[in-house]
Parts: C-alpha cells; sequence; structure tokens
C-alpha cells in the first residue's frame, strides 16, 4: 500500500442511485464511505438535463419513471420526492376497419375503461379477463414485494402463498398466458409489452426472461404503478444525493476507476480525476457498475457482454398532436401511448431484428411528463402550451446500430416517428420545438450512446438480463453477501447495481441490499 493512500470503511465505485442508497445507509451506521463518480455529477442514468439550448426544459434524458422504489427505502433516507400519478394508465390508437378509435385503461379503472374494452372488442368479456388477470398478478405482487426489502426468499415457499397465478407468471412463457385468456391482439399487445422493456425477448421464450420482465414491472411497492418523479428523475437523485452526504459519505465525481485489487479481506482501487492518480484502500468495495465492468477492474474477463434494445427519443412540442381517434390528447398522452404493440406486431418486430433488420413498424410508447409535472417546464413555455413527450422504442437491439455512421439511427428515428404519426392528425414534426439555433428540439438514444454516456456494456439499461428475486437451493444462502443476492467471486467485493440480483429499473434495491449485507457481515 502506497504512503498517500487513503483509507475508508468502504469505497463505492460508481455514483448512480444505487450507490447512492448504499452510501446513505451506511454513512449513517457509521462507517466511513467515499462513492467514486467517472462522470461530473452522480445519478447516472437517472438525470434531468436541458438538452436543447435556449429552452427552459428539463428531461429525463435516460430513466424516466419510478416503479420499483420502495416506499420504505424513501422513509429510512429521509427522501424529499414528490412521486404522482399518472391519471391514464395506458392509451393505445387502434384503427380497424376504416375507423379510428383506441382502448382507454383509466388509474384507477372506471367506466371510461370499461367502455373502451367493450367498444374495442364488441363485449365485456375482454374486460373481464384483464381484471381477473391482472387482479391475480396484483395479490401476487403484494406477496412478492414485502420480500424485496428482506434476504432472498425461497422459491417454494412464495410459490405456496401466490396461488395459481405463480404458474402463469413464474412456470410458463408470458405468451402462453396471453394466449390462453385474451382473444384481441390489441389488448394481447398492452400486457406483453411490460414483459419486453428494455428486454429482447419474444412471448414464446423459453429462458423466462420475458416473464422475469413482466414480473419486475408489475410489483413495486404492492400496486406496481408507474410513478412520475416532479422535477424529473433528477430529483431523485439528488435527494439520494443529499441524503448520502447528510450521512457524512464522501461523493467524489470526475473519478474514473482504473482498477480494483483486493486480496478478500482488503482492497485498494485506483482512479483518475483528469489530473493525476490516486489510490483509496478499504476493507470493503461496493460496485455499482455493470457486472461486466467490475470484471475488468478486478482483472477477470467478463462472462459476457450484456446487449441493450432500445431507442430513447427525446422532444419538446409547441402542444400535444390532435389524434384522429377524436380522443383527447390531455388523457392519451397522460400515460403509456402504446404504439405499434398489438400482438402481431411485436413478434414481427422481433423477427425483424433478430434477422439484422429496423423493425418496419417499430413497437414504442410515448409519454408526456410534463402533463403530471409542468415544473419541468420553464413559466414561460409551459403558459405557451408546449409539453415534453419521451418515446421508448421496443426490439431495437444494440446490433443494429453497430458500425453506424447515424444513418441507421436517423431511419430508425424516421420510422418511430412516421409509425406515431398513422395515429395524428397532424405529423408530430410539426409540433416540434425549436432551440435558439433553429434547430428541432429532438434527440434519440441508441443502446451505443447509451454505452458511451453512462458506461454500461451494450447500452443495457439492467447491466444485465434480470433475475427472479428469490431462490430455489437454500444452499446458497450460506452468507449474508449471498443471502441479499450480492456477492461476487472476492469476499470483500460487493455488487450494489443493477446487476445484483434484485437489481434493474430504478428501485435502489441494489443499494440497500449490499448495505444491508455489509451491515449484518459487520455484526455476526
Amino acid at each position: 500500500m502506497t504512503v498517500d493512500t487513503q483509507r475508508f470503511d468502504v469505497v463505492i465505485v460508481g455514483g448512480g442511485h444505487n450507490a447512492l442508497v448504499a452510501a446513505a445507509y451506511l454513512g449513517r451506521a457509521g462507517l466511513d464511505t467515499v462513492v467514486l463518480e467517472r462522470l461530473p455529477q452522480t445519478g447516472g442514468a437517472a438525470v434531468s438535463t436541458r438538452p436543447f439550448p435556449g429552452i427552459e426544459a428539463q428531461l429525463s434524458r435516460y430513466s424516466y419513471l419510478v416503479s420499483l422504489l420502495p416506499d420504505q427505502i424513501v422513509r429510512d433516507l429521509g427522501l424529499r420526492l414528490d412521486l404522482r400519478s399518472r391519471r391514464t394508465a395506458s392509451y393505445t390508437p387502434v384503427r380497424r376497419n376504416g375507423r379510428d378509435g383506441g382502448l382507454l385503461v383509466e388509474r384507477p379503472e372506471g367506466s371510461a375503461t370499461r367502455d373502451s374494452f367493450r367498444d374495442l372488442t364488441g363485449s365485456q368479456r375482454e374486460y373481464d379477463t384483464w381484471r381477473q388477470f391482472f387482479g391475480a398478478v396484483g395479490e401476487l405482487a403484494t406477496v412478492v414485494a414485502p420480500t424485496l426489502l428482506e434476504p432472498l426468499p425461497r422459491t417454494a415457499d412464495l410459490a405456496k402463498r401466490c396461488g395459481p397465478i405463480w404458474g402463469d407468471v413464474v412456470e410458463r412463457p408470458i405468451g402462453e398466458v396471453v394466449e390462453s385468456r385474451f382473444a384481441d391482439d390489441t389488448v394481447r399487445g398492452v400486457v406483453l409489452t411490460d414483459a419486453l422493456i428494455g428486454t429482447f425477448a419474444t412471448a414464446h421464450d423459453t429462458s423466462l426472461l420475458q416473464n422475469r420482465c413482466f414480473l419486475y414491472h408489475l410489483i413495486g411497492n404492492g400496486s406496481g404503478e408507474w410513478r412520475v418523479p416532479v422535477g424529473g428523475m433528477g430529483a431523485v437523485t439528488d435527494a439520494l444525493a443529499v441524503a448520502a452526504r447528510a450521512a457524512g459519505a464522501d461523493l467524489r465525481t470526475a473519478a474514473t476507476v482504473t482498477s480494483i485489487e483486493t486480496d478478500g479481506r482488503t482492497a485498494e482501487v485506483a482512479y483518475h480525476d483528469g489530473v493525476r492518480d490516486h489510490t483509496v484502500a478499504a476493507d470493503w468495495v461496493l460496485s455499482g457498475v455493470a457486472p461486466a465492468v467490475l470484471a475488468e477492474l478486478v482483472g477477470r474477463a467478463p462472462a459476457g457482454r450484456p446487449e441493450g434494445a432500445q431507442l430513447k427519443i427525446n422532444l419538446l412540442v409547441d402542444r400535444l398532436p390532435r389524434l384522429r381517434s377524436g380522443a383527447d390528447p390531455e388523457v392519451a398522452f397522460a400515460g403509456t401511448f402504446h404504439v405499434g404493440e398489438d400482438y402481431p406486431d411485436l413478434q414481427r418486430a422481433y423477427d425483424e431484428a433478430s434477422a439484422g433488420d429496423l423493425p418496419t413498424r417499430p413497437p414504442g410508447e410515448l409519454y408526456c411528463h410534463s402533463l403530471t409535472d409542468p415544473s419541468i417546464l420553464g413559466a414561460d413555455l409551459a403558459a405557451s402550451g408546449a409539453h415534453t413527450m419521451t418515446y421508448f422504442g421496443l426490439h431495437m437491439p444494440a446490433r443494429l446500430f453497430a458500425d453506424d455512421d447515424g444513418g441507421r439511427k436517423d431511419e430508425a428515428v424516421r420510422r418511430s416517428i412516421a409509425l406515431v404519426d398513422t395515429y395524428l392528425d397532424e405529423p408530430l414534426g410539426d409540433r416540434l420545438l425549436r432551440d435558439e439555433h433553429g434547430a428541432p428540439c429532438i434527440e434519440a438514444k441508441t443502446p451505443q450512446d447509451v454505452e458511451a454516456a453512462l458506461g454500461m456494456p451494450g447500452g443495457h439499461i439492467f447491466h444485465g438480463d434480470l433475475a427472479w428475486p428469490w431462490v430455489d437451493d437454500p444452499g446458497l444462502l450460506d452468507s449474508p453477501t449471498a443471502a441479499w443476492g450480492v456477492a461476487t467471486d472476492d469476499p470483500n467485493v460487493l455488487l450494489c447495481g443493477s446487476g445484483a440480483q434484485r437489481g434493474g429499473a430504478v428501485s435502489g434495491l441494489g443499494g440497500h441490499h449490499a448495505a444491508h449485507a455489509l451491515l449484518h457481515t459487520l455484526r455476526s
């Protein structure tokens, strides 16, 4: 160990939201903790930014909604957050037999939702099935959600408590369940999309990767509701940074970690601040970076390289566009606006992408966060009727943009917007605001862009494939780090990011689990 090496109890590599959660818990427990973040600011993918010069609008550039962050973590850390419900759960524009319509799902569901199902499908049956299915999923969520803040539960114990819905969600491909329960392709597609967010899989994938994604999107806080943070995603990580600093954590930005050396008992972490090299030492290292990145830092070959599969487009419009269906835009765009996500469309897009082609009709979802949170717009901009819009495209794997000179990315954006336009009474491009240089207010992020900006391998938003939040073999729970799902091959290096067993999405779970595993270890 070099003479000028600083010593801490814990070094956390990466400064995303999970790292900040861990730092806050550990600091509160009295551990001397330092966080090393490569970027000029903490927050990782959960940040707000003003991407368009001269336009006063704060966009959630990467992560955009909060679903899995437990209320208990918010209370534990005293976070000052305002997470608001969207008054519309989803709206799906539909054109059938030359007629424009749409499927509306309210929050909470009421008569308009029932009538919308009936108008689309011709009977009450599909809505009754919807209510029955999601009622059962809700019961599963109330069982599973509390376990997310505890050591890993055992599969058999949970299965007994969840009833028949367990088999549908956990034991067979979600496609079988969707096809056996629902008859309408639009309804089927709306159900399936929760299984495909950031996940390149089919409805019938035997790995059940799509089922794991479905579960995570529907169990947050026992309700699965996706909420809008007032002030944008940056408000979430700003609050976490405040909590971490208040707990005594040292947050260092512009600190690029270059290596981690450990003998299993103590570790040295080297980093560069853009001017000179530094070394910090600690008994424990927590990793908020992807497991593939961690492997390289400790000198091992990564087990595999993740591949992201999404296209993110951020836009600013002078007003919400009119819909051909005649639906009120302030209702339709207040929730998830599904486009090209009928059941056959999702399979077709997957097949095309698997063959190396851009989807002909790219499936995706639009969100208007400023309808729920106008504070992200400057006062003058909000008064003018302007709004933010966020598009999240599915089945856009990184392989489609390999060695791209920008042409494929531009074509992917063009196709995505063109499909949205088929349901609008006016082109979305005509509504785009222009920045102070006269450029249209639109930006797009492929998986490669996400990797370049955030260091996520392959641009994978979950750092890799999601895992079930439980364990089959109780023998695997022989230590606190294993029991919390944060262990690595090095005993004193723990996962605290989305790559932890119950990581993924903006949840704070990876940070919570690593902190609790470490504290339990120190007490034992």
